[in-house]
């Protein structure tokens, strides 16, 4: 998305969200969608209701004023009130309901967008809320996916579109980022959340950072080395979590290394695809062992987006232009990362690959606000998870739609997690 959307693009992003959702869906029958798949996630049919339910929140509520559509729905889609686990005793929607209930809102919402005044109001400024709206649904689009691919049985996805081939990259090939003065965060930026803002500047010592994310060869090597029974590449909680959990390579792998079960097929394991479903702990264990870190969330901005000679951030890695299938595995279109050293057309200025789909990239960070935040429009989207055991990751994977990502997009999640679609790169001191 280039510039500030009109209401024809944002009406436009609204329906190939919905649709995505719809797609996702369709193919399951009503008792797969009332399930839980897995106490981590919801089941699916809450999911798609949420989605529905945020948007009359915002879209209809908070910006016409208008009146519950059906009572009592606030409550059973609030994810603060209902943690994942408990969510499948609720009296929740049923599917046909669901969709009537989408249906519904969304017609309502066409109607009050054409009604808008983009300028009138913090909320409606820019088309802020309505791309809230649409990141909101492509988030649980990818949440959707995880569940997905938890689930198992049959494939119920497309067949992948054609991703392009790698090329060879040497173990550890690493760019230079000079230290210096750069701007991280964003004030500009028309569908920015909350926590990317406001835009100031830091100073960042020189480092180096892989060129690309970790691959499955890679990771294979750690793994076969015995990493994962040598305590001193572990720190204390991840090494107590690995006690308690049994594992031993990443979700998804056999126990020979040789395949990978994804949503439901049992495939070869790719060696030069970017290791995918590690949690924090395996991906900082990985870097000890070999002799690297992991980047700081400060490190890794700066090395997706900041363009050294325009002294400006870009909001992708390659410059402003809205992504492209041939700079950056985006948006579902295959069901899987592509080969690392796949896009040398998306490199940013210091010549980084991939730093935007394929994998969510662990840094070392905890999720923080930056100096000078401001919760908007709810506390709830940000403010509440500060200061606690999150570690940020960063840009996106092939699951995330090009809308819900940027240099600046922050995510984030307890380190222990691995369903999300999450790699890493590794970093070291100059």
């Amino acid at each position: 998305m280039t510039g500030v959307p009109g209401k024809e693009q944002l009406a436009r992003q609204l329906g190939e969200s919905r649709a995505r959702s719809l797609a996702l869906l369709d193919p399951l029958d009503e008792p797969e969608l009332l399930r839980q798949i897995s106490p981590l996630m919801s089941p699916l049919v809450w999911d798609l209701a949420h989605v529905g339910n945020y948007e009359e929140l915002w879209l209809l509520r908070a910006t016409t004023g208008a009146a519950p559509l059906r009572p009592g729905l606030d409550s059973l889609y609030d994810a603060f009130e209902h943690p994942r686990a408990t969510r499948p005793s609720l009296p929740v929607l049923r599917p046909a309901e669901a969709r009537a209930y989408l249906g519904e809102v969304r017609g309502r919402v066409l109607d009050a967008l054409d009604r808008t005044d983009l300028e009138a109001a913090p909320l409606t400024r820019g088309g802020f809320v309505f791309g809230m709206v649409v990141q909101h649904e492509h988030m649980h689009d990818e949440t959707m996916l995880a569940t997905l691919q938890l689930r198992g049985g049959e494939r119920t996805l497309p067949d992948d579109a054609p991703l392009p081939r790698g090329r060879p990259v040497a173990p550890h090939d690493d760019v230079l980022v000079p230290g210096g003065e750069h701007v991280k965060g964003t004030s500009t930026d028309p569908y920015a959340l909350d926590n990317e803002q406001p835009a100031h500047v830091v100073s960042t010592p020189s480092f180096r950072l892989d060129r690309v994310p970790v691959s499955n060869r890679q990771y294979a090597a750690f793994v076969a080395a015995g990493g994962y029974a040598e305590q001193r590449w572990w720190q204390p909680a991840g090494w107590a979590h690995l006690a308690s959990s049994g594992r031993r390579r990443p979700m998804g792998w056999s126990e020979d290394l040789a395949s990978v079960t994804r949503f439901g097929r049992v495939e070869p394991l790719d060696p030069d695809e970017p290791v995918q479903h590690v949690c924090f702990w395996e991906a900082d264990a990985y870097a000890r062992w070999a002799g690297r870190r992991l980047p700081t969330e400060q490190e890794w901005e700066k090395a997706c987006g900041w363009d050294p000679v325009a002294q400006r951030l870009r909001r992708y890695p390659w410059g402003d232009d809205d992504p492209t299938p041939e700079r950056a595995n985006l948006g579902g279109r295959a069901a899987r990362p592509a080969q690392v050293g796949a896009y040398p057309a998306g490199a940013s200025a210091y010549g980084a690959e991939q730093m935007v789909g394929d994998v969510w990239e662990w840094t070392s960070s905890g999720f923080e606000p930056w100096p000078g935040f401001r919760a908007f429009p709810y506390a709830e989207y940000s403010e509440v998870f500060f200061g606690g055991d999150f570690r940020c990751l960063r840009g996106g994977s092939w699951a995330t739609h090009p809308t819900a990502v940027r240099t600046t997009f922050r995510n984030w999640d307890v380190p222990v997690r691995r369903q999300v679609f999450s790699g890493f790169r590794t970093a070291a001191d100059v």
